[in-house]
């Protein structure tokens, strides 16, 4: 009550303070208070996650928000109280590192504030905050200490007993301008502050790994939902033999520093959109019931953080769950994974190349593949070369899981790069659209779509006329990248708002945390945008109209083999007769059980399972930043003084100018 006394107190003052000066501010509440005097930012957050040896990421080192004066650091710049620093994305691994080599300095980093400017990935000669063996715990082979990403530095696998937040262009200028002010007025008695609430749950119940957080019920695991269709539909009817599956594999999520800022457009969403497009060039083609072989898309996510999705799919497939039904594992009889692609252009010239498991039969049928698709796509400049054969193998990718199980497999990887990465932000932030070049996905998404057309007719002589008939449409490819990786249209573009109702308009490829039992099909409202965006394009591109005439549905559909798609746009879902399912993408040494996850113990028949982290994602009530402006402490006890001493002088005054009154009184 006394609080809410001066707040109201301190209200009144000082709309008499802005009447007084001539202003026309109008406060008509204590929230209207409260707003004028704190500015929330918006930024993107390094949140902390665990897994089961420690933890890594960012949190308030206690369980109370972090205030500091905001600090623009120099070279020389010494921090001699503690400080909230505001760098320049190419500051921040020599000012991480340093904090880990001088913990006299680090005990004065409050927090740490990183500007954005569109300029800077032209100032940069790259920023990846991985490893430069990105995840080679999982490598099918030995040479663990090859760089693949030779600029990578590691950060984002450090833990940071700090906030970490990344501004919005917005933001930055703002608080540039209060590092100035505080530059400028370091002798005054007021300074502009950031305040960080960054309170992880893990913090608070004192869980530093993924087996007791979980126990505590103060994280969730990493997870989310892989996507598979089959073109055609697979015949659940038929008494037929099974078809060998030439599977097709793209994935949908990536890393960042920043949990929500990792739109990964060359790695790996350019190759996602690739097999979108070469999917939809397919579909228009006549006669696939009459191919060989049965062509199976699937798009994982989790991939960046320990191979969830390919990992976990392997396992439903051994299990022959719901989640897979129609598959079998046996007659995989090629993988073609499409990785990096958006930078495949070089002076004019799209330049890719394959990187395979090995030599053998199968894998010479996909390259001589690859070639003769090459060759039919005269109108374009197109080179595609084997990988270097010294090598290690094949670099970070889906298909590492599928050789840990069997290394036989036999499998091709295309890529925008030989023996090192091209993409200079790998894994980080900066790697958005103007990383990318739409031409060199088409030229990709043409490449695939005539390879897989050659792969499941199994015809040697087919006319060059039917390659030259599948064509990839370009506005389709310029359409994804500006839904998947941009805000504006973002998800709210036409092409997604027609199939799902997006949660928010800007999209983010981060894997997230699954939520409740892991299921197929799942609860709708537990399957991020991105995986019910690629679920419902997937199911209408890869789908026959209904025997019977279409059905408007809601949900579900009454005959075995539909499914609705478009359930999510008022009075538009529609029956079709699809293959298409989600598979649930968690940790394989995870089990959900009475409403609780346990961790098993591993398993010797998986071996990635022996070296899986079991990544989880710390709760948190809410996270925040807002700046505002405080006095100086030594100024506040100057003021108290001085109040004190004219109380005290006033009662002295009071006291004389009584008995002067009573003197006065007594003589008259």
């Amino acid at each position: 009550m006394a609080m809410k006394f001066l707040q109201l107190l301190f209200f009144f003052s000082f709309q008499l303070r802005l009447s007084f000066s001539g202003q026309t501010i109008m406060m008509e509440s204590v929230p209207d208070l409260q707003s004028s005097m704190y500015m929330t930012l918006d930024g993107y957050p390094c949140v902390r996650l665990l897994n089961l040896s420690g933890v890594i990421g960012c949190a308030n080192p206690g369980r109370v928000k972090v205030v500091a004066p905001i600090l623009r650091l120099n070279n020389a710049t010494e921090l001699s109280q503690l400080s909230a620093v505001l760098l320049s994305v190419d500051e921040i691994q020599s000012f991480l590192t340093r904090i880990l080599n001088d913990s006299t300095f680090a005990k004065n980093v409050a927090g740490i504030l990183v500007e954005s400017s569109p300029e800077f990935q032209n100032k940069l000669k790259g920023f990846s905050p991985d490893q430069k063996f990105p995840q080679s715990e999982f490598a099918p082979y030995q040479s663990i200490n090859y760089e693949w990403n030779p600029i990578g530095s590691g950060i984002m696998w450090n833990p940071y007993n700090f906030p970490v937040f990344l501004l919005s262009h917005s933001s930055t200028l703002t608080l540039q301008e209060a590092a100035i002010k505080n530059e400028k007025n370091i002798k005054s008695y007021t300074a502009d502050v950031a305040e960080f609430d960054l309170v992880m749950q893990t913090t608070k119940a004192g869980t530093h790994d993924s087996e007791s957080c979980l126990k505590e019920n103060t994280c969730l695991p990493l997870g989310g939902y892989s996507v598979w269709s089959s073109l055609p539909p697979i015949n659940f009817s038929s008494s037929e033999q099974s078809k060998p599956i030439i599977l097709m594999v793209a994935s949908m999520d990536s890393a960042s520093f920043f949990r929500d800022k990792g739109l990964g457009a060359d790695s790996p969403i350019s190759g996602l959109i690739s097999l979108l497009a070469a999917v939809d060039a397919l579909s228009h083609v006549d006669g696939l019931d009459d191919f060989n072989k049965q062509l199976v898309f699937i798009v994982f996510t989790g991939e960046a953080w320990g191979y969830l999705g390919s990992r976990r799919f392997l396992l439903e497939l051994d299990l022959q769950s719901d989640a897979v039904s129609g598959l079998n594992y046996s007659l995989i009889e090629k993988v073609v994974e499409i990785g990096s692609v958006g930078k495949g252009l070089n002076q004019g010239v799209k330049n890719f190349f394959v990187h395979t498991t090995g030599v053998s039969s199968a894998t010479n049928e996909t390259l001589d593949a690859l070639k003769r698709a090459q060759d039919s796509v005269k109108s374009e400049s197109f080179t595609i070369s084997s990988a270097n054969a010294s090598n290690p193998g094949i670099p970070p990718s889906s298909l590492m899981t599928f050789l840990r199980k069997n290394s036989l497999t036999s499998g091709v990887v295309l890529e925008d790069f030989d023996s090192v990465f091209t993409n200079k932000f790998y894994n980080s932030h900066l790697d958005d659209m103007s990383n990318v070049n739409s031409s060199a996905i088409v030229a990709a998404a043409s490449l695939v779509a005539r390879t897989l057309y050659i792969l499941a007719s199994d015809n040697k002589n087919l006319s060059s006329s039917a390659l030259t008939s599948i064509n990839v449409n370009v506005s389709l490819v310029e359409e994804l990248m500006g839904c998947l990786l941009d805000c504006e249209p973002g998800l709210s573009c036409e092409l997604v708002k027609s199939y799902i109702s997006p949660a928010n308009t800007c999209p983010s490829h981060y894997v997230g945390v699954i939520l409740g039992e892991p299921s197929s099909p799942p609860y709708l409202g537990y399957v991020d945008d991105i995986s019910r965006f690629v679920w419902n394009f997937l199911a209408e591109r890869t789908s026959i109209p209904r025997k019977n005439g279409s059905s408007v549905c809601s949900q579900d559909c009454s005959n075995k083999g539909e499914v609705c798609i478009r359930a999510e746009t008022e009075g538009k879902g529609v029956c079709v007769v699809s293959t298409t399912r989600y598979v649930p993408a968690y940790s394989t040494r995870l089990k959900y059980e009475s409403g609780t996850w346990d961790v098993l113990p591993p398993n010797n028949s998986e071996p990635m399972g022996l070296v899986d982290p079991v990544w989880t994602e710390s709760n948190w009530d809410t996270i925040g930043l807002r700046v505002y402006t405080i006095q100086n402490a030594s100024f506040d006890r100057l003021v108290l003084l001085g109040s004190i001493a004219i109380t005290v002088l006033s009662c002295f005054a009071i006291v004389i100018t009584k008995a002067f009154v009573r003197r006065a009184l007594k003589r008259d």
